[in-house]
């Protein structure tokens, strides 16, 4: 889930009204018997690429934008447990006092439970992206698709805010998004997803009820996936 999507209309922090509709979103899928597990951004907040425009040594910047998705991880399972369902932080770096450690097993034990588990601090390290560490913890737990949930309805063959020409494609390739540098996400984190067959979808979630939609197959959004047999 993108940091900046929680500020809603803003340019920073946390939009209540905003938040409390994703965590709503989440509720009604997860009722719908889906383990949910969330990666989410600290954009809101705090980005680690900003942060070297302003002289803070990059390891040091990714480390700050690291807690301001612990600060997103903490106020998205306020949200969705004031909605009704058991919630657990598990942090990359150790913060023990608001959320419990990454534990491949105890997150998979959680997801078991019904419990929806957000994953926060990305993968711990610095010089990695939100997008490798939602990767590499949807690998970790079996992850059936990964949804990347944005500000717009799918990934376009040029920015749609500047062209309104632009195309939308419906289904892509992990090759398609690696040689047309499509922005989808990192290369890291698509070559990820391509080497383990992970399916990662596209889609607008400021949009009401598109996240129930998806998870019925609702075609919404891009699907980037392997080639069509």
């Amino acid at each position: 889930m993108s940091g900046e999507a929680l500020a809603g209309a803003g340019d920073y922090g946390i939009d209540d009204a905003v938040l409390q509709v994703f965590a709503n979103e989440i509720r009604d899928v997860h009722a719908l018997g889906i383990e949910i597990a969330v990666v989410i951004g600290g954009g809101n907040i705090f980005r680690g690429l900003s942060g070297t425009k302003h002289g803070i040594e990059r390891a040091t910047a990714d480390y700050m934008g690291m807690l301001a998705t612990i600060i997103n991880a903490l106020a998205l399972q306020a949200a969705i447990e004031r909605s009704g369902v058991q919630t657990r932080v598990l942090s990359a770096l150790e913060m023990k006092e608001v959320a419990e450690p990454y534990i491949r097993r105890r997150a998979t034990r959680h997801l078991e439970k019904n419990r929806v588990v957000i994953f926060a601090a990305g993968t711990g390290n610095p010089f990695f992206t939100t997008d490798t560490a939602a990767s590499l913890r949807a690998i970790e737990i079996g992850a059936e698709v990964l949804i990347k949930a944005t500000k717009v309805d799918g990934v376009y063959d040029s920015d749609p805010m500047k062209n309104p020409s632009a195309r939308r494609y419906t289904e892509l390739t992990y090759l398609d998004v690696l040689s047309q540098k499509l922005g989808v996400m990192d290369s890291t984190a698509i070559s990820l997803c391509m080497d383990n067959q992970l399916p990662v979808l596209v889609f607008n979630l400021l949009v009401p009820g598109n996240l129930k939609r998806v998870v019925q197959g609702e075609t919404i959004g891009t699907l980037v996936r392997g080639a069509v047999p």
